[in-house]
């Protein structure tokens, strides 16, 4: 789940369909030869510049150049990535795989409306949420119930795990109401998804077959947008804490209309069995996209406290939807803001060696709403 303009689908294309990345696409790779280990060849999109204020990104490049594409996430071997996309004649958002030395976009999914896709061990499967089976068109999608802005929760999602080219999809869940958001161990290869089978949205765990289904949280409202650390051990995510009673009431009701307010919601961790829930941020704003730094000690994560802030202080509400990447500690000590760009970042995920983030982000959009995928180096 994310962001309510990046909520989308599409209907079925031929799911063999080719889509070359950008033509004016560089075949040199971006990568810089004195830090050891960047092995990677990169020839999807091309170079830009970097911008001012961020020392940690090196050698940034965009990998895609139209639509909204989000949700980035990388095969285990370090040569693809699996995303969401939806481009102005599609309807809704389909899962694609992009090979980042050839520069090949492939869609997987076939109709209806998908989101939160992830490659499973061995990255010969990958798993994704979709609500095809209802139907190949869309579910409607709200994104403001009276002054609130609320995300959808559309019932129609079960998951699915198929081939990485998409053929032998087999449905995983088939609970009443929404199952998706699953990613993937890379130490044991369980899936930790978000349901609200038990009539609250939290996280549960399971194995890539569909079995051994666990309960993780307990909690009243919103836990989802799940990750494991590098070692297995950990889960961080994203939960809700309304300020006011009345805040957690009008929740309470947004949910039997299959939506969620993303507005209140913060940094979270706790052990892979659900012991030792920890709240990381406490700045009241919306939060999410959390993942573990290669040392599993820090989180990085989007957003938009900086917008907030200055919403409030000029009173241009517009503001609010500048959201920006952060490092922060476990202990939610030594925040740092990591990108500087007065548009929306966001989805920031790290690279199976450590050496590269790749990024959603408005930056360089051709067109009002436009985003983008992008990949850096990072440098600690």
């Amino acid at each position: 789940m994310r962001p309510g303009r990046f909520h989308g689908g599409m209907r079925a294309l031929a799911p063999s369909l080719l889509l070359l990345v950008a033509a004016c696409s560089s075949t040199a790779p971006t990568l810089d030869p004195t830090i050891p280990g960047t092995e990677l060849v990169v020839s999807a999109g091309k170079p830009v510049a970097n911008l001012d204020g961020e020392p940690h990104l090196r050698n940034v490049r965009q990998l895609t150049f139209d639509g909204e594409n989000a949700e980035a996430y990388w095969a285990n071997d370090g040569r693809r990535l699996i995303l969401q996309r939806r481009s102005t004649e599609m309807p809704a958002d389909q899962i694609f795989v992009l090979d980042l030395a050839s520069g090949a976009l492939q869609q997987i999914s076939t109709g209806g409306r998908t989101t939160c896709s992830y490659f499973l061990q061995g990255d010969r499967k990958v798993v994704y949420a979709s609500t095809h089976h209802h139907s190949t068109e869309p579910p409607p999608v709200a994104k403001r119930t009276g002054r609130s802005y609320v995300w959808n929760i559309h019932r129609e999602y079960d998951l699915f795990v198929a081939n990485a080219d998409g053929s032998d999809k087999k449905q995983l869940t088939n609970e009443a109401g929404y199952d998706a958001e699953a990613t993937v161990c890379p130490v044991t290869g369980t899936l930790v998804f978000t349901s609200v089978r038990d009539g609250d949205l939290e996280l549960y765990t399971m194995e890539a077959d569909g079995s051994n289904c666990r309960r993780i949280t307990n909690r009243p409202g919103y836990d989802g947008g799940a990750f494991f650390s590098h070692d297995g051990r950990k889960l961080v995510f994203r939960s809700a804490f309304p300020r006011t009673p009345e805040e957690a009431k009008e929740d309470v009701e947004f949910l039997g209309q299959a939506l969620v307010r993303p507005s209140h919601m913060e940094i979270t961790v706790c052990n892979r069995d659900g012991t030792g829930f920890k709240q990381i941020t406490n700045n009241g704003c919306a939060n999410f996209a959390p993942y573990y730094l290669p040392d599993d000690k820090r989180i990085i994560y989007s957003s938009n406290a900086v917008g907030m802030k200055v919403a409030q202080e000029t009173g241009d509400h517009r503001a609010a939807r500048n959201f920006d990447l952060f490092v922060v500690n476990e202990d939610g000590t030594g925040e740092e803001r990591i990108t500087n760009c007065p548009e929306f970042d966001g989805f920031p995920v790290f690279s199976p060696n450590g050496n590269y983030l790749v990024f959603a982000s408005n930056r360089y959009s051709s067109k009002e709403g436009e985003t983008n995928l992008f990949l850096a180096q990072w440098v600690d």
